[in-house]
């Protein structure tokens, strides 16, 4: 069933909406609004999480839906971080351009390396797992340094060399080999609905109350799940086991029996009658007749 004509743009239009968020917030970091500054390039990461499930919703994957997405992630989390920290801290010091540069190009590398793997089966053990932490969580990560310094003021975290060696790490993570688990491969056991939403709802009270502290602490919640994607992709490529699973391939989980009542049959005899009375000698030569023809049908 095809898209209706009158939604088919609106993945794109979720895509341009992550852009417009990230150039905002550079024209808010040029005003010393880092805080909005922030605040857009997280609404631009909201955006860029809907827009792939809004496309698969409705049917209206396409090429170009792909390209502007990849376009919009550069822009969004890998120019628009950079310029924000450059703004922020590093515009007076020899290391910070570079260091922005680094980022940059590590963001448009990795994105380069994601288009030209999309027509590529991926392999079993791979599946569910990005090669090489994603731009969009790369570029929010770059910002915790900025978002440490709103709430706590001055400290480690807003040292110069510090914050350069941060984004070019962030950078060289991007482009790595290191595996890291898509959000949307993540299965919820039933048992865990319920509590997650509860702790849904706490963390978003708290966002209203604390939105630095809760910002950083969700991405280094992010950040610390590396090592376990690291093991489990380890754990899946050398279980072979496993793969049929992670293909979409139910396995049997055991042998079921299926238990049917069948009605005995009856014998037929030729000349004689169900409950094996002689028939008539009309009615003989009737169904001798008839067996004939069911003969020469059968042929």
């Amino acid at each position: 069933m095809a898209a209706v004509p009158g939604v088919r743009f609106l993945p794109n239009a979720i895509t341009v909406l992550a852009l417009c968020s990230g150039l905002t917030s550079v024209a808010f970091a040029l005003r010393g609004e880092w805080l909005p500054a922030v605040g857009a390039l997280g609404l631009a990461g909201i955006f860029d999480s809907l827009d792939g499930p809004a496309a698969r919703l409705l049917r209206s994957t396409s090429r170009i839906g792909a390209e502007l997405d990849s376009l919009s992630d550069c822009v969004s989390f890998g120019m628009a971080p950079a310029l924000i920290i450059y703004i922020w801290l590093l515009e007076e010091t020899a290391i910070g351009w570079a260091a922005c540069l680094v980022f940059a190009v590590c963001a448009a590398l990795r994105l380069a390396r994601f288009n030209s793997l999309l027509d590529d089966t991926p392999r079993p053990w791979a599946k569910g797992f990005f090669t090489g932490v994603p731009t969009p969580a790369g570029g929010l990560l770059a910002v915790v340094p900025l978002l440490l310094t709103l709430r706590l003021g001055d400290g480690p975290w807003n040292n110069v060399w510090a914050v350069g060696t941060w984004i070019i790490l962030l950078g060289l993570l991007m482009v790595s080999r290191v595996p890291s688990i898509a959000l949307k491969s993540v299965r919820m056991p039933q048992a865990l609905i319920l509590p997650m939403l509860v702790l849904m709802v706490v963390a978003v009270a708290a966002l209203v109350y604390e939105p630095e502290l809760v910002f950083c602490i969700g991405l280094g919640v992010y950040l610390l799940h590396l090592p376990y994607a690291a093991w489990k992709f380890q754990h899946i490529k050398h279980h072979p086991e496993l793969w049929a699973d992670r293909a979409g391939i139910r396995r049997p989980r055991g042998r079921r029996v299926r238990l049917a009542v069948r009605m005995p049959r009856r014998k037929r005899v030729a000349g004689r009658g169900p409950d094996g009375t002689p028939l008539p000698p009309q009615r003989r030569r009737g169904a001798a007749t008839m067996s004939r023809l069911s003969r020469r049908r059968l042929r």
